[in-house]
């Protein structure tokens, strides 16, 4: 939003957690905007999210001060487009704030006052800035466009481009005016010229004197600015870094995700915890009565066909319950309770919001499966808990490693709730046989691999300025469940109906010494928003005769690639890498499907390979 608030666009709420999130820059038509802070929210445009075992794992990285889960503010269909609902969103700036106009090439801030937004109520994503005195002759005032170089930093912050700094070489107390040349169409920074047309006496500066190596030399160094607080840090001892607008590597999100889990076989208190935001209000069994009047014609409906004294019981019984809010709290295990559950396969614990059924297990593959448990109906709830630039720390996967991740702040103070977002979809479970797990996992050359990963490991962590005694290596049995679960996706996707960004893995993996230990499973679900989450064709392909012949596609196109030799000799020696057999052509798959970034996978822990026969689980 500009100062006087004007709507500028639309975003998806999945958008805000995984690509426009706080602190990102969002592209529309004709201009670039920064997705401000949680001060500059109004969360009461929002309904709480009820998952008390996500909003845990919230406290344990921001602290007590979390009480709520809330989604991102939305327009009702219903909504007029320039009536009640015309505030209702997310808080943007315009950023960068240097712009340039296409005729006469003025570079100059928004602040100068020399550009003039231009508004439509009715096609909010056309808004623009103008150049009104551009002196270039045109019918029509020209459409200034934002600068696409920015600075930023691998300590998160952010800021516009230091021109004035650059093209006069240091500090100056002129203020221009700038004029921005490009020669040629090839848009390389060697065509890219700054000049300052009041000192006559500099010459045009090359915009490729900011990148790279000669970067480090002629760019001051960070201002600690976090645009989207509208402040600075103290200090920051990084050098400024040139991006360009639009660079994927501007921002990566931080997130903690879990799967809703029933608590009891109850459905009447299955539908007390999902309204427990609005009945946690209702005082006595009187303000019930009187809020019992709109049930059916509500979301509450599925409470009309229980006694109001019964659903009073167990309110008044969850009152009960002790304040822990107080309490310092303990590291949470997002996984262990769903594997539990998962691999119980209780189908007493069904709801009509969580659904499993056990089936058996694939064909041809079952000495080395348990069991497959397909997920019907199911929910995940996903929460933003801060960001990082420049580098990624990737993500890890829940564990409590992730709690140790420095991350950039959502907020100026400590925040009170955070943007969570929920999905409802279905999903397969394969649970493997733990003997012949272990019997692999002992192997010689498996053990002798692992001491390669643990090296790789603990360089990567080096390099990104972390602790690798705070960080625990994945096993190998980690490894190969994450590189099974990416070669399924690839092979589900092609057959399910879903592409292969609508599907997501969940891996539990821990040692018969781990803690809850052992566990060896991976769950494939869908991971979107909308009604294709919905359809049933993903657990349609979990029957023992569809997965089984779908197994063995995966495998079969992880024995070959396309890269290959290249691909199957890779290893993550002195580079900055941690994969090692895999690439775009056998087992990546789009970021937001994988847990860990497109990390620790090796698709000869699979199948033998050109290269490599000793390692393979499937004989």
């Amino acid at each position: 939003m500009s100062e006087k608030r004007h709507k500028v666009g639309d975003i998806r709420p999945s958008q805000l957690l995984f690509t426009y999130g706080i602190g990102a820059i969002a592209d529309l038509p004709q201009l670039s905007v920064l997705i401000m802070g949680l001060d500059e929210w109004n969360p009461d445009q929002a309904q709480e999210l009820v998952e008390e075992r996500l909003l845990a794992a919230v406290k344990l990285k921001l602290g007590n001060q979390v009480k709520q889960l809330l989604p991102p503010p939305f327009v009702p269909s219903e909504g007029n487009q320039t009536g009640e609902f015309d505030l209702v969103g997310v808080p943007v700036a315009p950023f960068p704030s240097w712009m340039v106009c296409p005729r006469c090439r003025l570079l100059a801030p928004l602040e100068s006052k020399l550009f003039q937004i231009k508004y439509n109520p009715y096609r909010p994503n056309e808004v623009h800035y103008v150049h009104a005195n551009c002196q270039t002759p045109f019918k029509k005032e020209p459409i200034v466009i934002p600068v696409r170089f920015l600075v930023a930093c691998s300590g998160g912050h952010l800021d516009d481009f230091p021109w004035l700094y650059f093209v006069h070489r240091g500090q100056s107390d002129c203020l221009g005016p700038l004029k921005l040349d490009e020669y040629g169409v090839s848009g390389s920074t060697t065509d890219i010229m700054v000049k300052c047309q009041k000192c006559s006496n500099l010459p045009p500066r090359s915009l490729s004197e900011a990148f790279g190596e000669s970067g480090k030399l002629h760019m001051p160094r960070c201002r600690a600015r976090n645009p989207h607080l509208r402040d600075f840090d103290d200090d920051c001892k990084e050098q400024m870094k040139t991006i360009l607008l639009g660079a994927s590597n501007s921002w990566f999100s931080v997130t903690l995700s879990a799967l809703s889990l029933p608590k009891t076989t109850s459905e009447l208190e299955q539908l007390v915890s999902q309204f427990w935001s609005d009945l946690e209000e209702v005082a006595n069994i009187e303000e019930l009565k009187i809020m019992s009047r709109t049930f059916a014609k509500s979301d509450f409906k599925p409470l009309t066909k229980y006694p109001l004294e019964d659903i009073w019981a167990i309110i008044s019984e969850r009152k009960k319950e002790p304040d822990e809010e107080d309490e310092k709290p303990k590291i949470v295990d997002l996984k262990t309770p769903e594997w539990q559950v998962f691999s119980q396969a209780d189908v007493k614990q069904n709801t009509p919001y969580f659904r499993l059924r056990p089936v058996a297990s694939p064909l041809g593959f079952e000495q080395y499966f348990a069991q497959i448990v397909l997920l019907e109906k199911m929910r995940e709830v996903r929460s933003l808990i801060g960001f990082t630039r420049i580098q990624s720390p990737g993500d890890f996967a829940d564990e409590p490693e992730s709690y140790q991740i420095k991350t950039v702040s959502l907020s100026q103070n400590k925040p009170k709730w955070v943007p969570t977002t929920e999905t409802r979809g279905e999903g397969i479970f394969i649970q493997f046989q733990e003997s012949i797990l272990q019997s692999w996992e002992e192997g010689a050359a498996v053990s002798k691999r692992w001491i390669k990963v643990n090296l790789a490991y603990g360089d990567w962590l080096a390099r990104r300025n972390l602790d690798p005694k705070k960080f625990t290596t994945p096993s190998m049995r980690y490894l190969m469940l994450h590189s099974l679960a990416h070669a399924l996706i690839r092979q589900l996707s092609i057959a399910c109906g879903y592409n292969s960004a609508s599907l997501r893995e969940r891996i539990y993996s821990k040692k018969p010494t781990d803690e809850h230990g052992p566990q060896a499973g991976i769950l494939i679900y869908t991971a979107t928003p909308d009604s294709e989450g919905t359809m049933g064709g993903l657990v349609s392909l979990g029957e023992p005769n569809n997965l089984g012949y779908h197994i063995a596609q995966a495998l079969e196109q992880a024995r070959l690639c396309a890269s290959d030799p290249l691909c199957g000799e890779h290893e993550p020696v002195s580079q900055d890498s941690l994969h090692w057999a895999a690439c775009h052509s056998c087992l990546f798959t789009p970021e937001t499907s994988c847990e860990r970034g497109n990390k620790f996978l090796d698709r000869a822990l699979l199948v033998g390979t050109l290269t490599n026969s000793e390692l393979a689980f499937f004989k």
